[in-house]
């Protein structure tokens, strides 16, 4: 989930800049240390979005520069367990897929993408299934709903999220639309 969160930290302002501390300068400094890290308790970085304030400089011993609280806007993703996001499939392996969810890719493992068995296709780039030719390959995009989350404040990147399509109203977007048009039809065959 993205949120607007208000978040303060310091950041170091080299000699160098010392006589233009300005709200963009330290705006810089803080997209350079903070955008794309992960803090326990608000997720992910995406964006510093606006300075709010800057506190007076600390010099501490020893050490070139001077040290600024400040107080700022940021653009945030935590992904929630039991959320449902929409992304897209940004690669397919014989396991699987990869979905493209905010900053971070979530796999959607083959056992949570259909009842049907899915072949992977290794030259077309995509899983098929036989029974109903449904495929879901590279670029396509799905509604899915998280399932587990295991997040590495160290490292972003090795950050792991299951996401599952195995529920009424979760999959590939035409197979949502082919299943409406499908209820419409049953409904309307109901009513004759």
């Amino acid at each position: 989930m993205y949120k607007r969160v208000t978040l303060l930290d310091t950041v170091k302002v080299p000699p160098e800049h010392l006589a233009d501390v300005s709200t963009k300068m330290v705006k810089g400094l803080l997209q350079d240390k903070l955008e794309g890290q992960v803090d326990e308790d608000v997720g992910s970085v995406v964006s510093v979005i606006e300075v709010q304030d800057i506190g007076d400089g600390r010099v501490l011993p020893n050490e070139p520069g001077v040290y600024y609280e400040a107080e700022f806007d940021a653009l945030t993703f935590d992904p929630q367990m039991q959320e449902v996001v929409e992304g897209e499939v940004v690669e397919v392996v014989s396991f699987g897929a990869f979905v493209g969810i905010g900053p971070v890719d979530g796999l959607l493992h083959v056992s949570q993408i259909s009842d049907e068995y899915l072949a992977y296709d290794e030259a077309g780039q995509m899983l098929a299934s036989r029974e109903s030719n449904q495929t879901l390959g590279t670029g396509d995009t799905v509604r899915t709903r998280i399932v587990t989350k295991s997040i590495d404040e160290r490292n972003p990147r090795d950050s792991k999220i299951g996401l599952t399509a195995k529920q009424v109203g979760l999959g590939k977007h035409n197979w949502l639309e082919a299943a409406r048009e499908r209820r419409k039809v049953q409904a309307n065959a109901g009513e004759n």
